[in-house]
């Protein structure tokens, strides 16, 4: 029974932690985080909010102390939401599962695109040297056929 109760308390802390850091934080070190998941211990006085930042590893520094500044407010939209006896501390916890999958797409997108760029670099001189190609071959036609009329 009581890990049902704990696992709507996760759910409500996301809830209104995501939707506070989405609309109501103001610090511009808070940028680009996405709250993955929270875990509510079972006496409901500490919880663990795993988020994920997308940035270097500067940024995601500065988002994370960030978040812990402003871990007053969001405990007390949490206090506004569930009603229990003690209100969860936050701990913000970086998910690096997530941002290493994160980080392994975005080079494998860059690899795509500078391949791609590299093709299109080739063909363009191919279809180039196929131009002039033909340009010579009609020019060699055109010769042929003066040199045809002369005799």
């Amino acid at each position: 029974m009581a890990s049902r109760r704990v696992a709507r308390l996760s759910q409500a802390v996301r809830e209104v932690v995501s939707s506070a850091i989405l609309f109501q934080i103001r610090d511009p070190r808070v940028r680009n985080v996405t709250v993955l998941s929270v875990d509510v211990a079972a006496d409901v006085r500490t919880a663990k909010v795993y988020v994920s930042v997308m940035g270097t590893d500067k940024e995601r520094a500065l988002c994370l102390h960030g978040l812990n500044a402003s871990r007053g407010f969001l405990q007390s939209k949490i206090a506004d939401r569930i009603e229990t006896r003690y209100t969860p501390v936050l701990k913000f916890v970086l998910d690096d599962g997530e941002s290493s999958q994160a980080a392994e797409a975005a080079r494998i997108l860059q690899e795509l695109e500078d391949e791609r760029r590299l093709y299109a670099e080739n063909s363009e001189s191919s279809e180039v040297d196929a131009e002039s190609e033909t340009e010579s071959s009609e020019t060699d036609d055109v010769t042929c056929e003066f040199e045809g009329q002369d005799e």
